[in-house]
């Protein structure tokens, strides 16, 4: 640094640029003020931020000013910290460059990339770790960023931590919130919604037996009791759905249901899928790379051979077992399906894990799969 110092303009410009900073809360928005506020504070054509990812070895995000959505779209992929933009992820300190393009490091532009010179970079830390980079190109007016800008755009950086920091705490609370409240809702289901669910079948079934000489309305009654248990199942299997995704975003009831839209195009509809149990917790790593390419091989068998309106696959998690069926109502079984290697496959799969297999035809039409193996 020389001896020259921020004035009273430079000082009122940084504390504007600071306020709007810091007025925000959500991450995204906050990036790309922090990348305009620094480009309006240095004078800078053009601003980018590189997030580094978690290792710190190169830049997972990268947000810029001074670019229209087109002129970024005809440069293609975002950097990933080569070049003139690694020189701040391996030695994390401010830099200034009066021509980039002379540095030896200087990797050159891509195609469409509009010509800069002058450069500033500066570390953004946040928690007493690096987070990323300002860089700054092309001082307005011409010539090289002075110190006076290197450092207001130190002191910009370090109130962008501090924002950053709180955008973060801030995710991490509504995250927390948003556990407390499945965890709400999953005993509000538990101890009110099964336990009304209960009594109002076992009040059916007591009418049952009062309305003897009337079997039509015995069996009504009886049919309406055994929705009311496949409710209580479902309802059982939403409130494991609700703890299983305050651990974990990528289930694997979710990966199936992706699964499931990946062949809604050769379906020529959407499988349905019911689940029941702790189906996320009981299929770890092994179990669920299984039942995936299980699900998705017996899909696409009914997609090639069944001519089925419809597919359905049901996973069960009970006793021990995860157990997963997918019907159709297609043509069934054909002599050169029986016994192919996709019922070869899935009887694999399942021995591997101790498990059992099974495809027999339906006696309404169709075809039942049946994939059984033992779970903790």
């Amino acid at each position: 640094m020389s001896e020259h110092r921020a004035g009273p303009r430079e000082l009122r410009r940084l504390l504007a640029a600071v306020t709007a900073v810091g007025s925000d809360l959500d991450l995204e928005v906050i990036l790309r003020r922090i990348v305009g506020a620094a480009a309006d504070l240095v004078d800078a054509s053009y601003g980018a931020l590189g997030v580094l990812n978690p290792e710190r070895t190169n830049l997972s995000d990268f947000v810029t000013v001074g670019l229209d959505a087109d002129a970024e779209a005809a440069i293609g992929p975002r950097p990933k910290g080569h070049g003139i933009l690694g020189l701040l992820i391996v030695d994390p300190r401010p830099i200034r460059l009066p021509d980039l393009t002379a540095h030896p490091d200087s990797f050159g532009f891509p195609p469409n990339h509009p010509p800069m010179s002058s450069f500033l970079g500066v570390p953004i830390f946040v928690g007493g770790l690096a987070y990323g980079n300002l860089y700054l190109t092309d001082k307005r007016g011409g010539g090289g960023f002075t110190d006076i800008d290197e450092e207001l755009a130190v002191a910009l950086a370090v109130a962008a931590g501090t924002a950053i920091e709180k955008a973060r705490l801030h995710a991490r609370v509504r995250e927390l919130d948003l556990i407390a409240d499945r965890d709400r809702i999953a005993r509000d289901l538990h101890d009110t919604v099964i336990q009304r669910l209960f009594a109002t079948g076992l009040a059916l079934q007591g009418a049952a037996r009062l309305a003897g000489p009337l079997p039509e309305v015995a069996d009504r009654i009886q049919q309406a009791v055994d929705e009311l248990d496949l409710v209580v199942r479902q309802v059982r299997s939403s409130i494991f759905e609700l703890h299983a995704a305050e651990t974990s975003s990528h289930g694997i009831r979710r990966q199936l249901l992706a699964l499931g839209d990946e062949l809604t195009g050769a379906l020529g509809y959407a499988p349905t899928f019911q689940f029941e149990g702790p189906v996320d917790a009981a299929a770890d790593e092994v179990v669920g790379g299984h039942l995936l390419a299980v699900v998705g091989e017996a899909l696409a068998n009914v997609a090639r051979h069944a001519s089925s309106p419809v597919a359905r696959v049901r996973v069960v998690v009970a006793d021990g077992l995860l157990t997963a069926t997918i019907d159709d109502e297609g043509v069934g079984l054909g002599p050169r399906r029986e016994g192919g290697h996709g019922l070869d496959n899935l009887q694999r799969r399942a021995h591997e894990l101790g498990g059992h297999a099974l495809v027999e035809p339906r006696p309404e039409g169709g075809t039942h799969v049946e994939w059984s193996v033992p779970v903790a």
